[in-house]
């Protein structure tokens, strides 16, 4: 399981979700997941799933790697979808005991379900399609008008890309590290909820180290390399917007309006 988080990783790629500018890139997701929030039937969800699944499509990461990345939140997705089944209102068309479905229940249960998935499904493609320079560059722009508040937006935004990036080292270190604790006779996949959960602090401590280790590493190199924050810095590479950005940005917004007219003129079933 622990293997199969994919948070932060990047595939290289020249699909057309490759080429969007980061920045536009960036915004365009954004849109996206605010959509999800404003999807109140089945016609608008379908029609978010579909925009998502094309994007999906659309960036050519094989769907092994998305269905991957989805396991480690398999359990967050089944408790939340329970949780909404059985808390709804209305005429109850199950009842045993205190447990009660009623249609308001099954239909919060499914649009929670759907809107973690789409929700996650296209997180992971910015960052599945974008490199760390690249979305340090697009956060920092996007954050610039923040600075009229003294704020250091580079810093920001390297903090972030590098607490991002360091998702996938991490992971790897558990590994590591509890494969080495495996093979010195540790059982870490037996017994209940508490003994797994002792079992678990030889490898947190080691984490902890190595964590630090690494921190004080990329500290020292970037020292070395004379980093001194973004005060007059230049860039490589400097961003353009293109004709795909724009044409991007037309049918993100198309779908955005679509969903809020949805919702304005057709029944909520939630």
């Amino acid at each position: 399981m622990i293997g199969d988080i994919t948070i932060g990783q990047y595939f290289p790629g020249n699909s057309l979700i490759h080429r969007i500018d980061p920045r536009m890139k960036t915004v365009l997701i954004f849109i996206m997941m605010l959509a999800v929030f404003f999807c109140q039937n089945y016609v608008s969800m379908g029609i978010a799933l579909a925009v998502t699944l094309l994007v999906v499509l659309v960036s050519k990461i094989k769907l092994t790697v998305i269905l991957k990345g989805m396991k480690p939140i398999l359990f967050i997705v089944i408790f939340t979808t329970l949780l909404n089944l059985f808390y709804g209102t209305g005429e109850p068309i199950f009842h045993f005991g205190i447990i009660k479905i009623t249609q308001n229940g099954i239909n919060n249960a499914v649009f929670m379900a759907l809107r973690i998935l789409i929700l996650v499904v296209t997180g992971l493609m910015l960052t599945y399609t974008t490199t760390p320079t690249q979305l340090t560059d697009a956060i920092e722009s996007l954050l610039k008008p923040l600075k009229v508040f003294k704020l250091d937006i580079h810093s920001l935004a390297m903090t972030m890309t590098i607490a991002l990036r360091f998702i996938p080292i991490l992971v790897e270190e558990v590994d590591k590290i509890m494969a080495a604790q495996k093979s010195r006779g540790a059982d870490m996949e037996s017994g209940g909820i508490i003994k797994r959960a002792k079992a678990i602090v030889p490898v947190l401590i080691p984490l902890f180290i190595s964590s630090f280790r690494r921190a004080n590493e990329l500290a020292d190199a970037m020292e070395c390399r004379c980093y001194r924050g973004g005060e007059g810095r230049t860039k490589m590479n400097v961003s353009h917007m293109s004709a795909i950005d724009y044409i991007s940005l037309a049918f993100v917004v198309a779908y955005f309006a679509g969903v809020i007219l949805l919702m304005i003129f057709t029944k909520s079933v939630i």
